[in-house]
């Protein structure tokens, strides 16, 4: 019920925009957040975003170069991301919660990952030196 999409390799230095299209119920009154996981490392997040798409969070490595949006007349998130470094390789994931957009940064940090209602699948982000 959440696919992403957009991933792919790119440059050191370039930009990539990902997007994550929501179906059947996952609605808009649900929170979203993109996490990523790199090789032998943990999952970690690294934005969300309401329901209503006005409050945002970004983890501090990613601050001022990727920015997360949503259109929920299309159902769809989006993850700008520019700026990019080899150390922003991973696998993108698109999450969805009800419990609002402070569960997915108490998720992150404590990886708990209970209160997580749907997943997607992930895209592959690699980025060259």
């Amino acid at each position: 019920q959440l696919v992403e999409s957009g991933g792919g390799l790119v440059q050191a230095g370039g930009s990539l925009r990902l997007s994550c299209a929501a179906s059947g119920r996952t609605s808009s009154s649900y929170a979203m957040g993109w996490f990523r996981q790199a090789p032998g490392k943990d999952r970690e997040l690294v934005a969300a975003i309401s329901w209503g798409g006005g409050s945002t969070y970004y983890v501090d490595s990613v601050k001022g170069r990727l920015t997360i949006s949503r259109d929920n007349a299309k159902n769809t998130m989006y993850l700008q991301m520019n700026s990019l470094s080899p150390e922003d390789t991973a696998v993108y994931y698109c999450a969805a919660t009800k419990f609002g957009s402070g569960h997915l940064v108490q998720a992150g940090r404590r990886a708990d990952y209970s209160g997580i209602d749907y997943w997607g699948k992930g895209t592959l982000v690699t980025v060259s030196s």
